[in-house]
């Protein structure tokens, strides 16, 4: 694991221009927008705290549930700020103007969030997901002390790297081999250069990477990504829930990463085995009514992921036009490896999003 590249990843953050919607307006003139500098790593909730004060003078008697919409598509809480802006803004766009409500929560639309608690269960059960696809189970998740908990939730929310990957490494998720990175971490050891333990463990295995692959398609007319038509509705997005497998000794793009996800897409892609997307075992649900209702996020999740993808039209004529992690479009050749152990988010699922040019139009998932 890149050190370097993981600060990076861990201090990128989105310059946001917060407007309240007109209708919760109570005052005249209008307030001026928020302007805040929102973690890519982090959740739109969170972000109420520096919100709600700016709005306070404003806001009519009773307030809901915050809840944010970009271009009139209400933005789903449990997706991090950093994929929401790589998938909904095709050319980026600074800053990211976003309005903001606090009533009248979308709940036909977006899952029910309950603050941030809601956001800090979807993070763990994201954890037991991503231990289940690496190690085949998710008991170092479901027996973290609850000290453990709290202490690597505060360092996502603080943006603390150190604190993470300390608790974090309890949780014994292995890294996928790297020959590059192993070969650079021996070039500093030798050197004498301080070498995270982090760096080290599991470079000898080939493994299974959790991801979240959300793709949307333009049709063959379209070259320039500023003519796409813009997202209005999670209709458009596929959504694949899916590990990737790297086999040990062979030499695995991110292309092939992507080709394999899409089997649909692309004529003589990998066979994926449709038992990998059952990432719970009924016999790791917690009994507690807390975790069991967080749990139940979880599974609906997968469900839900799994749906829309099942439902797509096909086409094994497709072309990536777009690979966007992070931020960054990588080149297509780049190591997988290298990604998955680089790029990566705080829940160890590698978040990508995919942008697919087809022969005729098929952005709606039915």
């Amino acid at each position: 694991m890149n050190k370097e590249a993981r600060n990076f990843v861990w201090e990128g953050a989105i310059p946001l221009q917060i407007h309240l919607h007109e209708s919760q307006v109570t005052t005249v003139p209008p307030p001026p927008p928020a302007l805040i500098l929102a973690p890519r790593l982090g959740y739109l909730p969170l972000l109420a705290s520096q919100i709600k004060p700016h709005f306070s003078s404003t806001l009519p008697p009773v307030v809901d549930t915050i809840w944010f919409e970009y271009k009139g598509l209400p933005l789903k809480w449990y997706i991090p700020t950093g994929v929401l802006f790589d998938l909904l803004c095709a050319e980026p766009e600074r800053p990211w103007n976003l309005t903001v409500h606090f009533r009248g929560y979308p709940g036909n639309v977006l899952t029910p969030c309950e603050g941030e608690d809601s956001i800090k269960w979807s993070l763990i059960n994201s954890l037991k997901e991503a231990a289940y696809i690496i190690n085949g189970n998710s008991k170092n998740v479901m027996n973290m002390s609850q000290a453990d908990q709290v202490e690597l939730w505060r360092s996502v929310v603080s943006g603390n790297l150190e604190v993470y990957a300390r608790v974090s490494s309890k949780l014994k998720l292995g890294i996928v081999s790297d020959e590059y990175t192993a070969n650079s971490n021996l070039s500093s050891a030798r050197s004498g250069q301080f070498v995270d333990e982090t760096d080290i463990s599991g470079q000898d295995k080939a493994g299974r990477v959790p991801v979240r692959l959300y793709v949307w398609s333009v049709s063959e007319d379209i070259d320039d990504s500023e003519d796409a038509p813009p997202i209005d509705t999670w209709d458009k997005i596929s959504y694949i829930n899916q590990p990737v497998e790297i086999q040990e000794g062979k030499y695995f793009t991110l292309h092939d990463a992507v080709k394999s996800l899409l089997p649909e897409y692309f004529q003589g892609s990998f066979l994926i085995d449709e038992e990998s997307t059952r990432v719970q075992g009924e016999d790791e649900q917690r009994d507690s009514s807390e975790e069991a209702s967080s749990n139940k996020i979880a599974e609906d999740g997968v469900e839900i992921l799994c749906e829309h993808t099942k439902s797509c039209q096909k086409s094994d004529n497709a072309e990536i036009k777009l690979v966007r992690i992070q931020g960054i479009e990588p080149k297509l050749e780049i190591p997988f490896s290298w990604v998955a152990n680089n790029l990566m988010n705080p829940d160890y699922f590698l978040h990508i999003c995919v942008c697919l040019k087809i022969p005729r139009l098929n952005t709606t998932c039915r």
